[in-house]
C-alpha cells in the first residue's frame, strides 16, 4: 500500500526513512528491501538511531517488500514486529505530540495504517492457506474501521469456512458502502439470501445512474443460478446478453456456457465456449469446463492445444491443469490426470472441476474412497452442479454400495427438482437393482418425454431395450435421437441394435459415422471389423492376429457409467508438464 507523499518544509532535507518511504511509493521494492534491512540491522545496533516511528516505518516497509518477493512467512514476521513497534509507540504517545519539533511532523502524519499493516497479514495467511490466522487478525479490526476490502476478504473467509451468518454481514457490509460490488452480490446469492432482498440494497443506485437498468435483471439472473433454475437462469441471461449495450460480454457468454454444461447441452455450451474464446483470446475461467467438453468429445488435440495456449497465458491458474489432466485422463493415463489434478486443487482448493478430475482418476485407478471425498467436498461447493452428485454416484456403485448410490440419487431428486438430468440419474441406479427395473423405465420414459434428445436418458433407455431384447424398439429410440444431433455413441448403439436384427449393411455405416466423429473409439471400430470379417470370410485367418492385438486394450468406462463408453488413443505428448 503506497504511502501518502506529505508536504516537506522548505529547506528542509529529507531523512533516510523518507527516502525509503518515496522508493516505497514509487515501487522500487528491491531497492527498498536492501536499504531497509541494512537501516533495521544500524537500528538494532544503536536503539537510538531511530525514534519509534521511524523504527514502525522501515518493519512496514520493508515486510511490503518481503510481501513483493511472495516471502509470505518472512513478511509476516515483520507485519507483527511493526505491530508490536506501533504498540508501544501508541503506549508512548498517549498525549498527542507538542508540534514544537518541526521534523516529527511529518512522519507522524505518514505513519502506516495500522489496519492496512493487519490486511497486508492476513493476505499473508490466506496465500500459506492459513485461513484461521487471517479470520483472527481480520476480527482483532474493529467493525466500524473495517474498509470495504476488509469486509469482502472477511466475508470469503467466512464462506469457506462455513460461517454462513457472519460471511452474509460482511457481504452486506461491503455492498453498504459500495452498491455496485457486484462480486458481493454473487457471494450473497450463493448463500441463499433471496434476489429482491440483494436487488434491494442496490436499488437507490440503479435509480440515481442512467444506464444501469440491467443491473436488476443480472441479479435476477444469478439468483436463479444459484437456485439451480438453469432454464430461467438460461432465459434471463439471453435477455441481457441481446440488449444492445451487453452484446458480446465475456463474462455473461462464460456463465450462459457454464449454464448449457449444467443443463446437459453440452453443443450450445462448447459454442459458448468458443465465442467468448474468439472475444477474448486470453480468457482463462471457465476453460477447465471447455476442455473437459472437448475431452469427452474425442477433441483430444483440440485439447492438447487448448492447454498449449492456457499454460502460455499462466500457470499459476487452475485450469490449464485441470485441460491437461483431461487429456490425460481420456488418454488413459489415470497416474498422469491424478498429479495434474492434485496441482490444479493446489493452486486453487475451490476448483470444483479440479476436484472433479481427480476423484475420477482416483475412482479409475480403484481408490474408490479417496475419490469419495473428493467427490463430496466438490458437492460442498457446488450442490447445484449435477455431475458432483454423479462422479459420487457412480463411486458408490464401483463399490457395489447400491443402497447408499439410491439414497443420494433420491436427494438430488429432491433438492434439484424433477427434470431429465435428475430422472436419469435416479434411473441409472435403479438399472443396477433387478427390483426397480420398472421403475427405471418409468424415469426413463418421463426424461424422454421432457428432452427426448437427451443423450444420457436415451443411452440409459437403450441399454433397457437391450435388455429385454426390443431391438425393433431401440433403432426406433436411437433414429429419433440422431434425428437432430449426431453423437458417436448413439450410432455406435444404433449399429449393435441392427446387428441383432441383421442388418448387417447399416450397422457397418453406423459404425462408420461413429468412427468419423471419433475416431479412437474401441468398441465402434471392433463391431465394424467384426462385419467386415463376416463379410470377407477368406480373410478372417489374416485378419485374426490383428483383432486379438486390437482387442487386448484394456477396456473399462472412462466416466464409470455405462452412458459413457467411449475409448481414447494413447497420447505419447504430455504437453505442458515437458
Amino acid at each position: 500500500f503506497p504511502p501518502s507523499r506529505p508536504l516537506r518544509p522548505a529547506g528542509r532535507s529529507m531523512s533516510v526513512v523518507e527516502h525509503v518511504r518515496e522508493m516505497a511509493a514509487a515501487g522500487l521494492h528491491s531497492n527498498v528491501r536492501l536499504l531497509s534491512g541494512l537501516l533495521l540491522t544500524m537500528s538494532g545496533n544503536n536503539p537510538e538511531l531511530f525514534s519509534p516511528s521511524q523504527k514502525y516505518q522501515l518493519l512496514v516497509y520493508h515486510a511490503d517488500s518481503l510481501f513483493h518477493d511472495k516471502e509470505y512467512r518472512n513478511a509476516v514476521s515483520k507485519y507483527t514486529m511493526a505491530l508490536q513497534q506501533k504498540k508501544a509507540l501508541s503506549k508512548t504517545s498517549k498525549v498527542r505530540p507538542s508540534t514544537g519539533n518541526a521534523a516529527s511532523t511529518p512522519q507522524s502524519q505518514c505513519l502506516p495504517s495500522e489496519i492496512e499493516v493487519k490486511y497486508k497479514m492476513a493476505e499473508c495467511y490466506t496465500m500459506l492457506k492459513q485461513d484461521k490466522d487471517a479470520i483472527a487478525i481480520l476480527d482483532g479490526i474493529p467493525s466500524r474501521q473495517r474498509t470495504p476490502k476488509i469486509n469482502m476478504m472477511l466475508a470469503n473467509l467466512y464462506k469457506k469456512a462455513g460461517q454462513e451468518r457472519s460471511s452474509v454481514t460482511s457481504y452486506k457490509e461491503v455492498l453498504r458502502q459500495c452498491p455496485l460490488a457486484l462480486d458481493a452480490i454473487l457471494g450473497l446469492l450463493s448463500l441463499s439470501v433471496k434476489g429482491a432482498e440483494v436487488a434491494s440494497m442496490t436499488i437507490n443506485i440503479i435509480q440515481s445512474i442512467p444506464n444501469l437498468d440491467w443491473l436488476s435483471v443480472w441479479i435476477k439472473a444469478y439468483a436463479f443460478v444459484h437456485t439451480g433454475d438453469n432454464t430461467r437462469a438460461i432465459n434471463t441471461i439471453c435477455s441481457l446478453e441481446k440488449k444492445s449495450l451487453l452484446r458480446d460480454n465475456v463474462d455473461l457468454l462464460g456463465s450462459l456456457a457454464d449454464l448449457y454444461f449444467r443443463a446437459g447441452d453440452n453443443k450450445n455450451s462448447i459454442l459458448k465456449f468458443e465465442q467468448a474464446q474468439m472475444l477474448d483470446p486470453y480468457l482463462i475461467k471457465g476453460m477447465d469446463v471447455y476442455g473437459y467438453l472437448l475431452a469427452r468429445e474425442g477433441r483430444l488435440e483440440d485439447v492438447e492445444n487448448l492447454g498449449c495456449r492456457l499454460f502460455n497465458i499462466s500457470d499459476q491458474h487452475a485450469e490449464p491443469w485441470v485441460v491437461s489432466g483431461c487429456h490425460s485422463f481420456y488418454s488413459k493415463r489415470y497416474s498422469r490426470a491424478l498429479y495434474l489434478g492434485a496441482k490444479a486443487i493446489q493452486l486453487n482448493s475451490n476448483s470444483v472441476q479440479a476436484l472433479l478430475l481427480k476423484g475420477a482418476a482416483l475412482r479409475n485407478m480403484g481408490r474408490v474412497q479417496e475419490a469419495i471425498i473428493h467427490f463430496r467436498e466438490a458437492i460442498r461447493l457446488a450442490p447445484c452442479r449435477l455431475d458432483c452428485y454423479e462422479g459420487l454416484i457412480e463411486c458408490y456403485l464401483a463399490s457395489n454400495s447400491i443402497r447408499e448410490a439410491m439414497v443420494m440419487a433420491n436427494n438430488v431428486y429432491k433438492t434439484l427438482g424433477a427434470n431429465a438430468q435428475t430422472l436419469t440419474l435416479l434411473a441409472t441406479v435403479c438399472l443396477e437393482d433387478p427390483v426397480t427395473q420398472e421403475k427405471a423405465k418409468t424415469l426413463l420414459d418421463k426424461a424422454l418425454t421432457q428432452r427426448p434428445d437427451y443423450i444420457k436418458a436415451v443411452v440409459k433407455k437403450a441399454e433397457l431395450l437391450s435388455r429385454e431384447q426390443k431391438y425393433e424398439d431401440g433403432i426406433a429410440l436411437l433414429r429419433n435421437a440422431l434425428a437432430n444431433q449426431s453423437d458417436c455413441v448413439l450410432h455406435r448403439i444404433l449399429g449393435d441394435f441392427l446387428v441383432a436384427v441383421n442388418e448387417y449393411q447399416e450397422a457397418m455405416d453406423q459404425y462408420s459415422i461413429a468412427l468419423s466423429l471419433d475416431p479412437n473409439d474401441q468398441k465402434s471400430l471392433e463391431g465394424l471389423q467384426k462385419m467386415e470379417k463376416e463379410e470377407s470370410p477368406t480373410d478372417a485367418t489374416q485378419e485374426e492376429d490383428v483383432d486379438d492385438m486390437e482387442g487386448s486394450g484394456e477396456e473399462g468406462d472412462l466416466e464409470g457409467s455405462d452412458s459413457e463408453a467411449a475409448q481414447w488413443a494413447d497420447q505419447e505428448q504430455w504437453f505442458g508438464m515437458q
